[in-house]
């Protein structure tokens, strides 16, 4: 196993389609999975794609931790919201829903920003496994926006690119800043409304 090196935005393995990998359970297919695995923790991130790390095969790892799914929702409801550690291999979409949501995503291939990106909020994806078994899973919230995140990838497809409004795409250092400026200010109460209180 090995740390790999993680290619930045600008860099063509990132901008092209990524190739179906023929034999997910080729002994060369899991040792990049073990690196891919490896460089994604090292790095802190919630996903990784095989062009990330100059391979341009589709397989993507990622995590969808309980911490991120809404503590408003039941316990049968937070299993579509959150994965474990997940390796998918030749991965399809489908979105099940029309309804986008905004998120803050950042990204591994573009470091120290931020940027806020609609995203489908709801959908069902397949793969294969290292064992080369199907996976087949309903993805919700930030399951769903990281699959979709991570997918882009092997499409050739940045974040930056889904957003909508470039003012939202941020240094990390800038981002308090950034929402406090953004925070609407208390209104002042009218002489009626303090005569009121």
């Amino acid at each position: 196993m090995a740390i790999r090196k993680i290619a930045r935005m600008g860099h063509p393995v990132l901008q092209g389609v990524a190739k179906p990998v023929p034999d997910p359970t080729a002994p060369e297919v899991k040792a990049l999975v073990r690196d891919m695995i490896e460089t994604m923790i090292d790095a802190n991130g919630a996903g990784l794609a095989a062009p990330q790390v100059y391979e341009p095969w589709r397989i993507v790892v990622f995590q969808a931790p309980p911490e991120r799914a809404p503590e408003e929702i039941g316990e049968e409801e937070a299993f579509d919201h959150t994965a474990p550690l997940t390796v998918l291999i030749n991965p399809e979409i489908e979105f099940l829903t029309s309804d986008m949501e905004k998120g803050w995503e950042g990204c591994l291939s573009v470091p120290g920003l931020r940027g806020a990106v609609p995203r489908v909020t709801a959908l069902r994806y397949r793969g294969q496994t290292l064992s080369g078994n199907t996976i087949e899973r309903v993805a919700r919230g930030f399951h769903a926006r990281v699959v979709q995140h991570e997918c882009d990838h092997l499409d050739g497809i940045l974040y930056p690119q889904r957003m909508d409004d470039l003012t939202e795409l941020i240094f990390e250092t800038e981002a308090k800043a950034w929402a406090a400026a953004r925070r609407p200010e208390p209104a002042e109460e009218t002489e009626e409304e303090k005569a009121d209180a």
